[in-house]
């Protein structure tokens, strides 16, 4: 018998992540260069690699005997400390009634796009999971592409509402921001929220990184700013560790009754509830406890010595811009400069690019640019800096915080060494490219093949 596969499914590509993923593997066992037992320099996947907090693997042990289906919006007591989690963390005053509970943020960004009418608006660069999911849904959707700053400017926003002929607008804004790293202000916030009350603008404030804030006081969620328009999605992935739990949340702006009825329906037809004892084990992690904030203050203090490494080490390459992070694991690099070399050797896209630094002898994964809704001959890539052992550079964290600038470089060479070699590799790479001495991607055909299946 054949089977038809309805043709929605067939235009929707393999998300980028899970492609990258694949080719990684299968390139790496087909590798037949007996010095590349290393695997690769891991600078394409954007998890934390910090160990799941102590507390909420108790609560998950204490919990397994939890057999029944949970309510559809998630559990009182879920949801109960979630609203005190918003209120002292992020000063949000928030009803539990308007707390949704998910299978992670990605899956309730979908369901906000099932239910929501109108035209979506989406700054680029963007994470790679955005587009995917509107062009399944079968969206209408416009691009806001980022000024030089790396942020969208209110003026350009208004211009582009202006031109939309849809009663609603929906803005996905992802704040702190995956690829760049970049942090928008109170005073940004603020002018972006004038905006979309005066255009109508729904927004999507995907807030998944909030915790990562290197200066956590800078951070001021677009729910606080504009409530009533707003909705905030957060979870368990990033600030915990625990994207395999799979639990997120939403927050429902004010006085929108109707709406979460709709939602609720939507909820209970798709996946009815999440996991019960996942659901009694983020208790823990929303709770407000001495472990806790010690796991945000050591984990966001790592990722920020990480970042300030890796986006020095970059800069101080010939040629290479790129965005300072304020928080996340992440920074966008461009590399522009080396448009016509790159492109006298043949490496036209973004997705060329990444295929010839993941080639051998460079052994590096990226993720470029028209996986982040750039221009596909844009060479620029996102650059995650989280190759390193989470739970090892954590205790050693602990037993010696480095204090001074110098001490701050020595800790990232010692407890980070691929994040090192990786960077003098891209270096490599570039160089190779400079004099003419780059292997010619044809030598590399197997791993190309393996890669554009």
């Amino acid at each position: 018998m054949k089977f038809i596969v309805d043709q929605q499914v067939e235009d929707i590509e393999m998300p980028e992540n899970l492609k990258l993923n694949t080719f990684l593997k299968e390139f790496h066992s087909n590798c037949s260069h007996p010095e590349c037992s290393f695997g690769l320099y891991g600078f394409a996947f954007g998890q934390s690699p910090f160990p799941v907090p102590k507390l909420i693997q108790e609560a998950l042990i204490k919990n397994v005997d939890k057999g029944t289906y949970a309510d559809v919006p998630g559990i009182p007591e879920l949801r109960n400390a979630i609203s005190k989690y918003n209120n002292h963390y992020f000063g949000m005053d928030v009803d539990p009634k308007r707390i949704y509970v998910g299978p992670g943020t990605k899956e309730l960004i979908f369901n906000l796009l099932e239910i929501l009418h109108g035209t979506v608006i989406l700054p680029t660069p963007a994470w790679l999971g955005y587009l995917p999911q509107i062009r399944f849904l079968k969206k209408n959707y416009h691009m806001l592409p980022a000024r030089v700053n790396g942020k969208i400017s209110p003026i350009d926003l208004r211009k582009l509402a202006l031109r939309l002929q849809d009663r609603q607008k929906i803005m996905i804004l992802n704040n702190p921001h995956n690829p760049t790293g970049l942090l928008y202000d109170k005073l940004e916030l603020e002018e972006i929220a004038d905006v979309c009350r005066e255009q109508n603008i729904t927004v999507i404030a995907d807030e998944i990184y909030a915790q990562t804030t290197y200066k956590f006081e800078n951070f001021v969620s677009m729910g606080k700013i504009y409530p009533e328009g707003t909705f905030v999605t957060n979870g368990l992935s990033k600030s915990h560790a625990a994207g395999g739990y799979r639990l997120g949340y939403v927050i429902f702006p004010q006085h929108a009754i109707d709406l979460k009825r709709q939602f609720k329906k939507i909820l209970a037809t798709e996946f009815t509830a999440v996991s019960t004892p996942i659901q009694h084990a983020a208790i823990a992690g929303f709770e407000i406890s001495k472990e806790m904030n010690e796991y945000f203050d050591v984990t966001r203090s790592i990722h920020h010595i990480m970042g300030e490494y890796t986006f020095h080490a970059l800069s101080a390459i010939e040629g290479i811009k790129t965005t300072k992070p304020d928080a996340t694991f992440y920074l966008l690099a461009d590399f522009n400069a080396f448009a016509t070399e790159l492109q006298k050797a043949k490496i036209n896209t973004s997705q060329k690019l990444s295929e010839s630094l993941i080639a051998h002898p460079y052994h590096t994964a990226i993720i470029g640019g028209d996986s982040l809704v750039l221009e596909r001959t844009d060479f620029s890539a996102r650059i995650a800096y989280v190759d390193y052992d989470g739970a090892k550079v954590y205790q050693n964290y602990l037993d010696n915080k480095p204090k001074s600038s110098t001490e701050r470089v020595e800790f990232v060479k010692n407890n980070a060494p691929k994040i090192v070699a990786g960077i003098e590799m891209i270096c490599t790479f570039f160089k190779n490219l400079k004099n003419g001495s780059l292997i010619d991607l044809q030598t590399q055909k197997k791993s190309l093949m393996i890669i554009q299946r």
